[in-house]
């Protein structure tokens, strides 16, 4: 319904693509999106051959691409040789300079996708090879910069492109929910969407069925950029990036105060995770973005593809 240089260069559908979330994005989330029209990724995470490796197989024939945290794959490249092993649709970088990794995913002849946040990063994907740069807003869930909004990132990406690499194909990423966001991104200049949040709320996502339930009918001014998770829980993000999450009673008694929190890193990392695996959201982190207040059900990811799609595709037919 909507044809896009990113449905032509992908065979696609549809010119969505699902966020590589750790965890929420396993192998039955990925093939869900990629066996509705659009571009499932596997999320690769923080990195664990087992998950890896059990996820790829969950997705059975299904035609997915894998995305990894950079810097975080950067201590185990043996990941990255499964991943490209199992012939990905695309193989998707975030989160720190792509340039150690890139040549071998390009030489493997899969398409580089590369999530950026800055016009600098824009200029150093498209110097790795990159075929697909995705330009994150802050509204987006998860890790990011506290910088340029969606609205106006994805533009000003599109004219740096237009001039230095028009080859380059564009997604946009954060607050897209539905069609609207579609569509909207699609005249700002994208080729398509990267989409996380709308599809952490799926039936398909690993993701505890109380946290989930705890979105619908949320309000996008209940998340806030913090980086007391990754304090707690001893992952060694880099300074410049911070994560989106829902306001709940861990953040609100540690936010702002990081350097106390160090302190009792131990302590607190026990209760973190105790809690994920319990489903309790007052101490477990809830990583999702503004567009929670887009979202009001659970539905199969089919649904949402092609509820997305459509939606754009009508408002584009008779707004455009």
């Amino acid at each position: 319904m909507l044809d896009t240089r990113f449905t032509r260069r992908f065979g696609l559908s549809h010119p969505i693509a699902l966020a590589p979330m750790d965890p929420a994005s396993g192998g039955r989330l990925a093939a869900a999106v990629s066996n509705a029209g659009a571009l499932g990724l596997l999320g690769g995470g923080y990195g664990s051959h087992h998950t890896l490796q059990r996820e790829f197989d969950l997705a059975g024939d299904a035609a997915i691409g894998c995305g990894f945290i950079t810097w975080s794959m950067g201590h185990d490249v043996s990941l990255l040789d499964k991943a490209l092993e199992r012939r990905p649709k695309a193989l998707m970088l975030s989160f720190s300079d792509p340039a150690p990794y890139a040549r071998k995913v390009t030489d493997a002849g899969v398409p580089l996708i590369c999530q950026v946040q800055t016009l600098a990063h824009v200029q150093r994907a498209i110097d790795c090879g990159a075929s697909v740069i995705v330009a994150q807003g802050t509204e987006a869930g998860g890790h990011g910069f506290d910088r340029q909004t969606t609205m106006t990132f994805t533009p000003e990406t599109a004219d740096y492109l237009a001039g230095k690499s028009p080859e380059t194909l564009l997604l946009s990423a954060g607050g897209i929910a539905d069609g609207r966001g579609l569509a909207a991104a699609l005249m700002l200049g994208a080729d398509g969407v990267l989409i996380g949040t709308r599809f952490w709320a799926t039936q398909e996502a690993l993701i505890h069925p109380k946290a989930k339930q705890l979105v619908v009918g949320a309000k996008g001014g209940q998340t806030v950029r913090t980086s007391v998770y990754d304090i707690a829980r001893g992952r060694d993000w880099p300074a410049e990036y911070t994560g989106r999450l829902m306001v709940n009673d861990f953040i609100r008694q540690w936010h702002g105060q990081e350097e106390a929190l160090k302190a009792v890193r131990d302590e607190e990392k026990v209760r973190v995770e105790s809690a994920y695996d319990a489903g309790d959201c007052d101490c477990a982190n809830v990583t999702v973005g503004q567009a929670i207040g887009l979202i009001a059900d659970i539905p199969p990811a089919a649904l949402v593809v092609q509820g997305i799609a459509e939606q754009a595709a009508r408002l584009l037919r008779t707004r455009g």
